[in-house]
């Protein structure tokens, strides 16, 4: 039985959180893409009224943006007051110079707000390899800091200002009792390209993991619920392990990958019983997979989103190895996107990945997304004679599920995916001639 509620807002609906965003041209209007969208927020602040204790997960690429190794050293003391985050610029790979510019977004939200520095998470995205234009990010910073409110219209302006090429806003929030308490959990994303985020809690590259490893995606939660540093770690790995490490739209791991959760404890509920522990649980699960989902639905070009579910397989590792494989394959997600049912191209891709496949062991089927009535296309490695016709039906939602069993083993994995089209190559293949039509 689900324990919490669904509510309207998402990052303020917690109390004790306030939040703020404003224009300053971070990234220049008319230089690359998102320049187009006028002047939309670009700097936001992500406030709590007392410090709270705080959890991060970051990204695993070895080519790491400035911003998240502050992040990383910032939460040494598990504690965080503030996020300060901007787009149109990942201050990736600037050199000694980016390091300066991430600390001094720290310092100077810190000094607008009376805050410790070491308490402020800072965080970027957008292009790589371009300065910070460091005095419309301080101009940005006192601007947003006098505009703090704790509206729902507030959280907004906040998700719109972290977005680059997403289309949407991402926001959601919950409502549950821990201890009799009323406590609220909310949460904003963004994302749209650059999305196949592996994030671990320090940015290190684990040798094992429960959940294996797995433009930029940045995912900001807040809670009043008062949960121990402890706690919260497990909490955040866990839930991110079961949503964004299992997303992908082309394939690509940013540099900037970034989740941030901030729990200020102003809820009052007493210490957390093992009852509580699985509801709050539940609850950042629930948020975290539905920002997760946004993101996916909102890639870049994409027209379907196919759900990939692998099991029977030796070991995570494989079952995680096989649908990586067939969700990041360009001849895959290219037929998904012409609506052809091609087994061929996905027994193809299992049978390249490091997982451990039979031929004659692996079934291919599709289903709408929760149906258990499944449309086989191979059985036992040969096709199942299913009429092509029927096939076609089957994958021509905008939504479907992909069921693979290498019928090997017990383990198995779910990734979120996408088709691959033609406005996904234009808008990401630029003009050299129009600066304009550049990504990031």
């Amino acid at each position: 039985m689900t324990k919490f509620n669904v509510i309207r807002g998402s990052i303020t609906a917690p109390q004790g959180f306030r939040a703020a965003a404003c224009f300053c041209d971070v990234k220049t209007l008319g230089t690359g893409k998102g320049s187009k969208k006028g002047q939309k927020r670009d700097l936001a602040l992500i406030v709590s009224d007392v410090p709270a204790k705080a959890a991060g997960m970051f990204t695993t690429n070895q080519i790491c943006a400035a911003p998240v190794k502050v992040c990383v050293e910032h939460l040494k003391n598990n504690t965080a007051q503030a996020v300060v985050v901007n787009s149109g610029n990942a201050n990736a790979c600037t050199g000694p110079q980016g390091m300066i510019d991430a600390r001094e977004m720290a310092a100077a939200t810190a000094q607008a707000l009376g805050l410790a520095e070491a308490n402020v998470m800072v965080g970027s995205t957008g292009r790589i390899g371009v300065h910070l234009p460091m005095q419309n990010i301080r101009t940005g910073i006192a601007t947003t800091a006098e505009q703090l409110k704790s509206t729902q219209t507030a959280a907004t302006h906040v998700a719109e200002a972290i977005m680059t090429s997403d289309t949407k806003p991402k926001q959601i929030a919950v409502e549950f009792k821990l201890s009799g308490k009323t406590v609220r959990l909310g949460g904003i994303a963004k994302g749209a390209g650059m999305i196949q985020p592996g994030m671990s809690p320090t940015g290190a590259r684990p040798a094992s993991a429960p959940q294996g490893l797995h433009a930029t995606m940045l995912g900001y939660l807040t809670t009043d619920a008062k949960v121990s540093a402890a706690n919260l770690k497990k909490f955040l790995r866990e839930a991110v392990a079961q949503s964004f490490n299992c997303i992908t739209v082309d394939g690509d791991m940013s540099t900037n990958d970034t989740v941030l959760l901030l729990a200020n404890g102003i809820a009052g509920n007493s210490k957390l019983i093992a009852a509580d522990l699985k509801i709050f649980q539940a609850a950042l699960n629930h948020i975290c997979l539905e920002l997760a989902k946004m993101i996916v639905r909102d890639g870049e070009g994409i027209t379907r989103v196919v759900t990939v579910r692998v099991t029977g397989a030796k070991s995570f590792a494989d079952a995680d190895a096989a649908a990586r494989a067939v969700g990041n394959s360009a001849l895959v997600k290219t037929s998904w996107c012409g609506g052809d049912p091609n087994w061929g191209r996905i027994i193809d891709a299992l049978g390249y990945s490091p997982a451990t496949v039979v031929e004659e062991n692996v079934d291919i089927a599709y289903s709408t997304p929760g149906a258990k009535k499944k449309i086989y296309s191979l059985k036992k490695g040969r096709s199942a004679r299913t009429s092509f016709e029927t096939l076609c039906k089957a994958v021509e939602p905008k939504e479907f599920e992909l069921h693979i069993n290498l019928n090997l083993g017990k383990s198995e994995t779910v990734l979120y995916a996408t088709d691959l089209t033609e406005e996904y190559v234009d808008f990401n293949k630029g003009d050299i001639t129009d600066l304009a039509s550049l990504g990031g």
